[in-house]
C-alpha cells in the first residue's frame, strides 16, 4: 500500500528528526487522531509511534475491534505508523491493534488521544480540540512575574469538592458556576486542580495516568474544561494543574510495553519499577519520551490555558533509590544515586516551558534537600521557579500536633525553617498529602479542647500566611473539615451550619484579604530583606514575633503568635520605628469565635530599649492567637472602630463580593524563570 503523508515531505522529515532528537515541542499536533479533509472526504488521520511493532491497525467499535481490517501504514525509518480513514466522525471509539515481534496481538489506547472513555471502559475517543472561542485575552496579556506578587493557591480535587444531591459529579461547566464565586469570596488568587489526565482508578486521585493528553471524561468533554479555565480567568483567578511526569499506570491498555517492548519505560526493571506505587517510571534517556512529556506540559498551557504546573514527585525522578530497598536499585555510572537523565529532562522541560511561556508557574514537589531546584538552568539549577517547602510543612505540623507542655522543647521547629527559607523560591504547602488517611485533618491535628482546636487552627493559619513564601491550602482547611479528606465523597459543607466552623471560615476569608492587601506579606518573599526576628527565643512562653517588610517602610508589619492556651499580659517587644501602632488582625476576636481579648486602642511605643531597639511597646497576647500590628499615622490614642481593623477588612470584602462577577482582587500574576 502507498504511504499517506502526515505533512509535506520536507516538513515531515523535519518533524520526525525533531521527535527523535527530543525537541518536537508540539508532538501532539502530529501524533494521535486529527480531523482532516482529503479529496473532499472528511475523516480522521491516525498516527502512532510504535517502532518495534510488526503490524499496527485501527480497532474501532464499527469494525468489531478487529484492527487488522484497518491497517496503518509504516513510514520507513521513522517508527511511525499512520493512515487517514474517511468517514470517521467525532466521538468514535478506537484503539490501536498492535502485532508484536513475538506474534502477540494487543490493543492499546492512543497515547496522544485528546479524549478517552470513562472508567472502567478504556477506549480512546476521536475528538477535535480546535475551535473553542476564548475570552481570557485580558488575563493572559497582563501576566507578569509572581515573585513580588501575592500568590494564595486553593488546591482542590474536582470530584470531591462538591457533589450533587444524588452523589453524582458536577461537570466542568457546572463547576464553573460554583467555583468562581467561592474563590472570589475567599480571596484566593489561584486554584490548583489535582491531576485531570485520564486515569482508570478513582482512588489514585489522578496520579496514576493512562491518558496524558486526555482530560478525564468524568466531568465532561475537553471544551468543557476549556470553559472552566476561561471562566476562572475572566474572574481574575489563575489556574494551575497538578502534572505527573514521574510515572504511569501499568494497566494493559496504557503505555506499559506499548509495542510489545519497554517503549516509554526503562527496559531495566530496577530503573523502571516504582514498587511503592505499583507504577513505571518514564525512560528519560529516550529523546522520544522527552518529546512526549515536554509536549504534554506545553499542551496544557497552549490548548487549555493553564497558567502553570505543579510537577508531582520530583524526588522520585531524581533519586535512583527513591523508596527502594537495597537490591531494588542500581547506581549511576559514577556510583551515585542521582538519575542524571531525569536531571537533564527537568532542565530541558523548564527551559522549554519558559521559552514559550515566560511567566508560567513551574512548581516542584521536591521533598529532599536537592540543591538549586529553583536556580536557573544556565547556573546549574533544575530551572523551576518555585519549590514546595516540605521542610517547613513537616516541622510546623510536628510542632502544631504537639501537646502544649511539649512545645517549649520543640521551639526549634519554629525557628529553624527561617534559616533556609530563602535558599529557594518557596511555596508553603498545606496540601492533600497532609490530610489523607491516618494523618488527621488540619483542625484535628490541633491539641486541646474543642475550643482550643479552633483557636490553635486560627493561630496556625495566621502563622502560615505571615511566614515567608507563597501559600497553598487544600480544600476543607478553610472551614475546619474535621475528619480526614474523604476521597469518595464531597467535603462536609454542612459544618458551616455550626458557629465554630462558620467563624473559622470567616477568619480565613479575612486573613486572605489581608494577605493580598498587605505588601509586606509577599513583596520581598524571597529575600532576608523582607523578614526580621523580634523574639525567636521565647520558648518558655511558646511565643514568637517577627517583622515582615515590604519595599516601603510604611508597609512593615509586626507579627506576634502565642502558641499556648495562656494569656500573656503586657507582652513587650522592641520596635524599629517609634510611633502609634494599630492591631490590624487578632485571631481571638469574637467575630472569629475567640474569647474577645483584643487591643482596641492605638498602641504607643515607649523609649524603653528592648530587643536591641531604642523603642518598644506592650500589648496583651490572647491565648492561642496571632496578632498583627501596623504603624499608624494617627497622632493620638483613640479606639479603633468596632474593636479591630480586621472588621473593616471584612466589610470591604463583603461589599465587593456582592458585585456579582467582579473580583475584589486583581493582582498581576505569572512568573518568569
Amino acid at each position: 500500500m502507498a504511504i499517506e503523508p502526515l505533512a509535506q515531505p520536507d516538513k515531515l522529515s523535519d518533524l520526525i528528526y525533531l521527535f527523535h532528537e527530543g525537541n518536537l515541542h508540539h508532538s501532539y499536533r502530529m501524533l494521535g487522531a486529527h480531523p482532516e479533509t482529503r479529496d473532499h472526504r472528511q475523516g480522521f488521520r491516525f498516527t502512532v509511534w510504535a517502532p518495534n511493532a510488526v503490524e499496527v491497525g485501527l480497532a474501532l467499535d464499527r469494525n468489531g475491534w478487529q484492527g487488522e481490517k484497518e491497517p496503518l501504514y509504516k513510514i520507513p525509518e521513522s517508527g511511525f505508523w499512520s493512515r487517514f480513514i474517511p468517514g470517521i466522525e467525532e466521538g468514535t471509539l478506537y484503539k490501536f491493534r498492535i502485532l508484536t515481534e513475538d506474534g502477540t496481538e494487543i490493543l492499546k489506547a492512543d497515547p496522544y488521544a485528546f479524549e478517552a472513555e470513562v472508567r472502567p471502559r478504556t477506549a480512546s475517543i476521536t475528538s477535535s480540540i480546535e475551535g473553542y472561542k476564548w475570552n481570557d485575552g485580558a488575563w493572559r496579556r497582563k501576566q507578569r512575574s509572581m515573585y513580588n506578587k501575592p500568590l494564595h493557591i486553593y488546591e482542590m480535587h474536582l470530584g470531591t469538592w462538591k457533589r450533587k444531591g444524588d452523589g453524582s459529579l458536577y461537570s466542568y461547566r457546572e463547576m464553573a458556576d460554583l467555583l468562581v464565586p467561592y474563590l472570589l469570596e475567599m480571596n484566593y488568587t489561584h486554584v490548583e486542580m489535582m491531576p485531570l489526565s485520564e486515569h482508570p482508578y478513582d482512588l489514585s486521585w489522578g496520579y496514576q495516568n493512562t491518558g496524558f493528553y486526555a482530560p478525564t471524561s468524568r466531568y465532561g468533554q475537553p471544551k468543557d474544561l476549556m470553559y472552566l479555565v476561561d471562566t476562572l480567568h475572566q474572574a481574575g483567578i489563575g489556574v494551575l494543574l497538578d502534572w505527573v511526569p514521574a510515572h504511569f499506570a501499568k494497566d494493559a491498555h496504557g503505555l506499559r510495553l506499548f509495542d510489545g517492548t519497554p517503549l516509554f519505560e526503562y527496559a531495566d526493571p530496577m530503573l523502571a519499577e516504582k514498587p511503592g506505587w505499583g507504577t513505571l517510571s518514564f525512560d528519560y534517556s529516550k529523546p522520544e519520551v522527552r518529546s512526549f512529556l515536554i509536549s504534554n506540559a506545553l499542551y496544557w498551557m497552549e490548548m487549555y490555558h493553564f497558567d502553570g504546573l505543579r510537577v508531582d514527585a520530583v524526588t522520585s525522578m531524581l533519586r535512583l533509590d527513591f523508596e527502594k530497598q537495597p537490591g531494588q536499585y542500581r547506581t549511576n555510572d559514577e556510583g551515585g544515586l542521582e538519575n542524571k537523565e531525569a536531571v537533564a529532562f527537568l532542565q530541558q522541560l523548564n527551559t522549554t516551558v519558559f521559552e514559550y511561556y515566560p511567566y508560567a508557574l513551574m512548581m516542584a514537589e521536591e521533598s529532599s534537600a536537592w540543591p538549586m531546584v529553583t536556580m536557573p538552568v544556565d547556573k546549574g539549577g533544575l530551572g523551576f521557579n518555585y519549590k514546595w517547602n516540605m521542610g517547613w510543612m513537616n516541622d510546623t505540623l510536628d510542632y502544631m500536633e504537639s501537646d502544649f507542655h511539649e512545645r517549649a522543647s520543640k521551639h526549634h521547629l519554629l525557628t529553624f525553617p527561617v534559616v533556609y527559607s530563602f535558599s529557594e523560591n518557596y511555596v508553603l504547602p498545606l496540601s492533600h498529602d497532609e490530610v489523607v488517611h491516618g494523618k488527621k485533618s488540619l483542625l484535628n491535628k490541633m491539641p486541646g479542647s474543642y475550643e482550643q482546636k479552633f483557636a490553635g487552627m486560627r493561630a496556625f493559619l495566621g502563622y502560615f500566611m505571615t511566614f515567608p513564601g507563597k501559600k497553598l491550602l487544600f480544600m476543607g482547611g478553610e472551614f475546619g473539615q474535621f475528619i480526614e479528606w474523604k476521597d469518595e465523597d464531597q467535603l462536609d459543607w454542612f459544618l458551616l451550619d455550626y458557629d465554630s466552623h462558620r467563624n473559622l471560615h470567616k477568619f480565613e476569608r479575612e486573613l486572605s484579604e489581608l494577605y493580598v492587601r498587605e505588601k509586606a506579606l509577599w513583596e520581598l518573599d524571597h529575600s532576608f530583606d523582607g523578614y526580621e526576628w523580634i523574639t525567636p527565643d521565647d520558648q518558655g512562653q511558646s511565643v514568637i514575633s517577627y517583622v515582615r517588610k515590604g519595599k516601603k517602610p510604611a508597609d512593615t508589619l509586626l507579627v506576634l503568635i502565642n502558641f499556648q492556651p495562656v494569656k500573656r499580659e503586657r507582652y513587650r517587644i522592641g520596635v524599629m520605628r517609634p510611633g502609634m501602632y494599630t492591631e490590624i488582625l487578632n485571631s481571638d476576636h469574637s467575630d472569629y469565635g475567640g474569647s474577645g481579648i483584643i487591643n482596641d486602642m492605638l498602641i504607643p511605643t515607649e523609649k524603653i530599649p528592648f530587643h536591641g531597639h531604642a523603642n518598644s511597646l506592650e500589648l496583651d497576647l490572647p491565648p492561642l492567637s496571632i496578632v498583627i500590628l501596623k504603624k499608624n499615622t494617627r497622632r493620638k490614642t483613640e479606639p479603633i472602630a468596632e474593636g479591630s481593623a480586621s472588621v473593616k477588612s471584612r466589610k470591604k470584602t463583603e461589599k465587593n463580593t456582592e458585585k456579582k462577577g467582579n473580583s475584589t482582587l486583581k493582582p498581576n500574576r505569572g512568573t518568569k524563570a
